[in-house]
């Protein structure tokens, strides 16, 4: 049996590794379980499809008390995800834009900031498998539908994704505060780029900072430095978009 986010369950979780045609962002395996063959199936399993497993204390099956999880449950996407070699194969991209989101971990922010990128005509969304917010029935219904026309790319290393993108024609634009130029500065008519957006806590990584053709900033009127991530990346692509209207007058 199943939920729309999870299935569960020892067997029906091994069924899903081996049938592999599944989406599935995350396996939680609960501590006060003892291992047994099948756990040790599923972690087997789970490493060699590169799928995060952890082991989780019992409050957080909580929500699934009325299951029969069996102290095991696999969070799964509503959503098939692209791999970035099939998004940039699809088509020859002009004047085209991406945005790559680096540790942004709240689901409503994913899900608003879906909405955007689709009401904006963004042409996809990157996102690591690792340290952030995997798409689930909150990001979809946040959306408010928009999940549905934008390819969600997932990669194991943005810093590879970036590099690859470089290869193939894009520019890098990062965001961080301490900028020295503002997002409006740059002009986004004439190439292929992508945003990369960090948390709110910690920012875009040194590492991609450094990956990155341009970094820019959203000024602030005062020390209150703070803006959703959802609401700094509606400022930023927006004027790309104003930008790029502009030049098709």
């Amino acid at each position: 049996m199943e939920t729309p986010d999870i299935i569960y369950g020892k067997n029906s979780i091994i069924e899903a590794l081996v049938a592999n045609n599944r989406e599935i962002n995350k396996i939680l395996i609960s501590k006060n379980i003892h291992t047994d063959t099948k756990i040790s199936k599923i972690k087997e399993l789970a490493q060699e499809r590169g799928i995060i497993f952890q082991f989780v204390a019992k409050e957080k099956f909580q929500p699934y008390a009325e299951f029969n999880h069996q102290g095991v449950i696999a969070q799964i996407s509503p959503i098939k995800y692209m791999d970035l070699d099939e998004f940039l194969e699809n088509k020859n991209y002009v004047n085209s834009s991406l945005v790559i989101l680096d540790g942004v971990e709240d689901s409503h922010n994913l899900g608003a900031i879906i909405r955007t990128c689709v009401c904006a005509g963004v042409d996809g969304i990157i996102i690591p498998s690792r340290r952030n917010v995997q798409v689930n029935s909150t990001v979809e219904k946040i959306s408010a539908g928009a999940i549905n026309y934008i390819p969600i790319i997932k990669v194991n290393s943005l810093v590879n994704a970036v590099q690859k993108l470089k290869d193939n024609n894009w520019w890098i634009i990062a965001t961080d505060a301490s900028a020295k130029d503002n997002y409006y500065d740059v002009k986004y008519n004439d190439m292929n780029f992508a945003i990369i957006m960090g948390a709110e806590h910690a920012g875009v990584s040194k590492s991609l900072l450094k990956a990155s053709d341009f970094i820019v900033k959203i000024p602030m009127q005062n020390s209150f430095n703070s803006l959703n991530v959802s609401n700094a990346l509606s400022a930023i692509i927006f004027e790309t978009l104003r930008q790029k209207l502009k030049n098709n007058k």
